[in-house]
């Protein structure tokens, strides 16, 4: 939840402008909302798609404040991020409905980014997997099979503390075969992205893990150059 429109302009613009620089990165940005609008004309015609960063699983009715994916692709969103860890421990988005979301997305024509992660004393307590499979075992298959995952080690989201190359490799492969017992040989072409404070001096160690795929980038995208030199990492 940052900026305003001219912010946004600017911010959307010199992203689009700098991705030749990023050569075979598949880039998405997803803006707030009511930032929507103004960066999905910002974006028209480039190589950079547009995303939002939540959205209902209810259709159009007597939802206020909600918005619906009928909505969002009227905009020419091709992404919406579903249960964001903020999203899951700040609003209290349960497993199943970050599921209806993912539904409700995948209906409409669009791709869901599934988030997925442990809390630090989930960790300590050594039940990591254990968190991320019950968080996708909710999401039905044919949902799957289309989705992106991102792991978000909540620990590791705005602390300036980064998961390992690693760890996130261990979590990342366990993703793929957790997701591989539904989708089959599809997992190993799924995209999983990885969520915990990438930044551009840890980006392309993080990536070179071979079930890193790319990056959900937070703080980072907030600066066209940080977030340029990070899709330059992929």
């Amino acid at each position: 939840m940052n900026g305003n429109t001219g912010f946004a302009r600017e911010l959307a613009g010199a992203v689009a402008q700098g991705v030749p620089g990023a050569s075979g990165c598949h880039m998405a940005i997803c803006p707030p909302h009511v930032l929507l609008a103004a960066v999905a004309e910002v974006l028209d015609g480039t190589n950079v798609a547009l995303g939002a960063q939540t959205v209902s699983e209810f259709a159009e009715g007597a939802y206020t404040g909600e918005t619906a994916t009928s909505m969002l692709v009227d905009l020419g969103c091709r992404y919406v991020i579903v249960g964001h860890s903020e999203r899951r421990h700040g609003f209290g988005e349960t497993s199943e409905l970050v599921a209806a979301k993912a539904v409700a997305v995948s209906a409409a024509g669009m791709t869901p980014i599934i988030c997925v992660g442990e809390l630090l004393e989930q960790r300590h307590a050594g039940t990591t997997n254990d968190v991320i499979a019950g968080q996708l075992r909710p999401i039905p298959v044919d949902v799957l099979r289309q989705a992106v995952i991102a792991y978000e080690p909540v620990w590791a989201i705005g602390t300036g503390e980064t998961a390992s190359p690693a760890q996130a490799q261990a979590v990342h492969a366990f993703i793929r075969e957790t997701v591989a017992a539904g989708v089959g040989a599809a997992a190993e072409s799924m995209q999983i992205l990885y969520g915990g404070s990438v930044k551009p001096d840890n980006a392309a160690e993080l990536f070179r893990m071979t079930d890193v795929d790319g990056g959900l980038i937070g703080g980072a995208s907030l600066k066209a150059p940080d977030f340029l030199q990070i899709c330059a990492s992929t």
